[in-house]
């Protein structure tokens, strides 16, 4: 029997409008859902709040189970939510069992949550015992993008639950089924009590109602910079809690003694894994001036031999871009670029929503596709000549997500490393990297620092509150 049942998976009627899921390698609508309106906002928050004072109260144990049976169901009806992230988002199948392999992993790693430690004894000055607590916040607000829908919606909601949390969950319209809906239709059947976990598909609009209901203390955002500003800015106005994950312009630095057989398909798979989709995209190609030249031959040819289409009915290496809106975004930083001098390597066309994986060479400070953030398929490629320079470029630009480094010496690599702000780091790695058990986050324009696995998890979705216990009524001097 299919996990996702179109009739049945809105078990709250929504006061917004219909909408068309489309799938952007056909435009066939695959579904319609209703859209959450701000109003929603109110009766979801209440509702979880109301909810979670006895999942507070349910033993560890309890809480545990339902996140580990989260987790095996992800994997028992992997066939079926596979082709729903392929389809609705572009995917490739490949990417799409990455987000449940992340998805079953980060249940597993919340179930684990349920039974930590929860606090302190302290010392006290004063005849009495003294301890912290960590308790649930009450609702958590989680607002994900479209172009990891699972694993960004999941990777706060589990978490958020296991610690004793309801959850308000706002995924992206465009995958509005992976991103929000299947994660309702999963914890339904591992048991989660109804009225936890409420999926309100919706617009900005809905996103600002979440942030300024009184009944939501903490905001867990996914998403651009520039969106992100603006949920702290006005979570900040609350004195709310609004964990930032936000945009990238990462780099990969290729030093001198790197092998240049390994690296291009490092570097392909770092710019043009799931159309260039994703924040910690490589954006910046940082390569040094005695391998420049073949390094972009080498990238381009890569970029040429890749294969771009529909990615559920056909084997192809990238799937379409989102929606047109982005993919006429992604042309445009292109043309601006080859306008102000970039060379065309590879790529720059695209049929349909369907764009080749591009490869820009000569590019420098003004050239717009190098210094913004593209979220498309493109590598621009720049030459520098000492290390020192290479962390200078690096660590230029307003984001610090995350940075790549190849050399053959691990050692000379992390101390370039320690040079360059950013959340993340690899050495011998490209950009994209997530494990459920990792903290992971941005600094500066990326976001707020690590927010997910572990310990992380346990500063987002909780408070920290001081008791003290005395056998007799404390004296005072009045």
């Amino acid at each position: 029997m299919p996990l996702l049942d179109p009739k049945t998976w809105q078990s709250r009627t929504l006061a917004g409008a219909e909408y068309a899921v489309t799938e952007p390698a056909t435009g066939e609508t695959l579904a319609t859902v209703t859209l959450a309106a701000a109003e929603d906002i109110a009766t979801a928050a209440r509702d979880a709040r109301a909810a979670q004072a006895e999942w507070a109260k349910a033993p560890h144990f309890v809480r545990a189970a339902v996140l580990r049976k989260a987790g095996d169901l992800f994997a028992a009806h992997a066939d079926e939510l596979r082709e729903w992230i392929v389809r609705e988002s572009g995917s490739i199948p490949g990417k799409a069992d990455f987000e449940l392999h992340v998805a079953a992993q980060e249940c597993y790693e919340a179930a684990a949550l349920a039974s930590r430690p929860t606090g302190q004894i302290l010392p006290s000055e004063a005849p009495r015992l003294s301890y912290t607590r960590r308790v649930p916040v009450g609702v958590v607000g989680v607002i994900s993008p479209f172009n990891a829908p699972l694993i960004l919606s999941i990777r706060s909601v589990a978490p958020a639950l296991a610690l004793g949390n309801g959850v308000v969950l706002k995924p992206d319209p465009r995958t509005a089924v992976c991103g929000g809906l299947a994660l309702a239709a999963v914890f339904a059947e591992a048991g989660l009590p109804e009225g936890l976990l409420h999926i309100l598909p919706g617009g900005a609009e809905v996103g600002q109602a979440l942030v300024a209901d009184p009944h939501v203390p903490v905001i867990s955002f996914t998403g651009s910079t520039a969106a992100g500003r603006a949920v702290g800015e006005a979570a900040g106005r609350l004195l709310k809690r609004a964990h930032l994950e936000l945009g990238g312009n990462s780099a990969l630095i290729v030093l001198e003694d790197a092998d240049i057989d390994a690296v291009i398909s490092t570097a392909a798979w770092g710019s043009f894994f799931h159309q260039g989709q994703i924040c910690m995209t490589t954006g910046r190609h940082l390569v040094h001036a005695s391998l420049y030249e073949e390094y972009v031959e080498r990238l381009a040819a890569k970029a040429d031999s890749l294969a771009v289409g529909d990615p559920h009915r056909e084997q192809v290496h990238l799937g379409p871009i989102i929606d047109s809106a982005q993919l006429a975004k992604i042309q445009g930083l292109v043309e601006s670029s080859t306008a102000r001098g970039a060379k065309l390597a590879a790529g720059g066309t695209h049929e349909k929503l369907f764009y080749r994986p591009t490869v820009l060479a000569g590019v420098d400070d003004s050239t717009p596709a190098y210094a913004e953030e593209v979220f498309g398929p493109v590598a621009p490629v720049r030459s520098f000549s000492t290390a020192d320079e290479a962390a200078a470029l690096a660590s230029a630009g307003p984001y610090g997500l995350s940075l790549g480094i190849v050399t053959r010496d691990t050692a000379r690599g992390l101390d370039l490393a320690e040079r360059i702000p950013t959340g993340i780091a690899h050495i011998n790695d490209q950009t994209v990297n997530d494990e459920a058990v990792a903290p992971f986050g941005g600094i500066a324009a990326s976001g707020t620092g690590a927010r997910f696995g572990g310990e992380a998890n346990l500063e987002a979705f909780t408070d920290v509150r001081w008791t003290t216990v005395r056998g007799d009524v404390a004296p005072y001097p009045f």
